[in-house]
């Protein structure tokens, strides 16, 4: 039997964007035995995939001894190939501990056998530098390759019906996604804003719901206690969880952060907010109904204006005009 070994290790927006190039390997590759290289957040959130018959999650150990522990592993794997994902310094690192026997590699490693030699690889969206990865692989020969040509993630596998009762969630509701990475928080639309867009979309009908990771709780409780219809589910919620909500939810509106990514891959009509840290036409969410709304400082954007365009993208999916 085939070994096949995929590596991604995080970040969350960046696992989902993959879970596409995840799913065309199996396809690829239907009798294998595939196995996930990845951290521990998302061994879970690989394994509800249904792609791979094994998930690692010590893909980013840094001890000396972790490394050597990781080491014997992946030469134990005895892989035939290896579907670097990450394109990381450190992903790429993983090529040298399989000496002496080196499996064949997808990837920009030094002395990969199938490397990805796009010089502007960096410049190009996260899902079309995937597929054209994966063609320069010789496994997906008519890849979309062009600007925006790539179809987003599917991830309704991860949806379940009973996830909203089990939440407490009832009619239409709107997810709130107001968190960032820590590290950026010129990714953050201010909570202000966020709890004046909570009440915008209460007042119109839909249940504000916030979601975010166990650090966003008290973002969240602030929303909630600037408008009380709002429910605040920040920190309570898996990742499947949350890919439940996108699916039964009105509209999102969150920061470019990784539930986004989640949610719109889900079905959520999705509205992201975009300040000068990250570009969108390199990792803007992709999904049945996503839109950008970009300024240079996000402080700048006006709740009305970011009320509006969420309203009008729910309209647009054939609802009835808020009042």
């Amino acid at each position: 039997m085939q070994c096949i070994l995929v590596i991604k290790l995080a970040a969350l927006g960046d696992f989902v964007l993959a879970t596409g190039p995840m799913r065309r390997i199996r396809a690829a590759h239907p009798e294998a035995h595939i196995t996930l290289l990845t951290t521990p957040p998302y061994a879970a959130l690989g394994e509800a995939l249904g792609v791979f018959d094994t998930v690692w999650a010590e893909g980013r150990e840094r001890s000396p001894r972790a490394w050597l522990r990781l080491a014997g592993r992946l030469r134990a794997g005895r892989f035939d190939r290896v579907y670097d994902l990450q394109t990381s310094d450190r992903s790429s690192a993983y090529r040298l501990l399989f000496w002496p026997r080196f499996p064949e590699w997808s990837g920009i490693a030094a002395g990969a056998s199938h490397p990805h030699r796009n010089p502007d690889r960096d410049r190009m969206h996260t899902l079309e530098r995937q597929a054209q990865q994966l063609e320069d692989a010789g496994i997906w020969p008519d890849a979309p390759t062009r600007p925006g040509s790539a179809p987003g993630p599917d991830l309704s596998s991860l949806v379940s019906p009973t996830t909203l009762a089990r939440l407490g969630v009832a009619g239409p509701f709107a997810l709130l996604i107001p968190g960032a990475s820590p590290q950026r928080p010129g990714k953050r639309w201010p909570l202000e804003r966020y709890a004046g867009l909570a009440t915008r979309l209460a007042d119109a009908g839909l249940m504000p719901l916030i979601v975010g990771g166990p650090d966003e709780r008290a973002d969240a409780q602030a929303i909630k206690g600037a408008e009380p219809r709002a429910l605040a589910l920040a920190g309570l919620t898996t990742f499947a969880d949350v890919a439940a909500l996108g699916a039964g939810a009105a509209i999102a509106v969150g920061n470019d952060t990784g539930p986004v990514h989640l949610v719109a891959a889900a079905g959520a009509p999705t509205l992201v907010l975009f300040g000068p840290d990250s570009d969108p036409a390199l990792c803007a969410p992709r999904g049945v109904a996503v839109e950008v709304l970009a300024s240079e400082r996000l402080a700048d954007l006006d709740v009305e204006v970011v009320a509006a365009r969420a309203l009008a993208l729910w309209g647009s999916r054939g609802n009835a005009p808020p009042p």
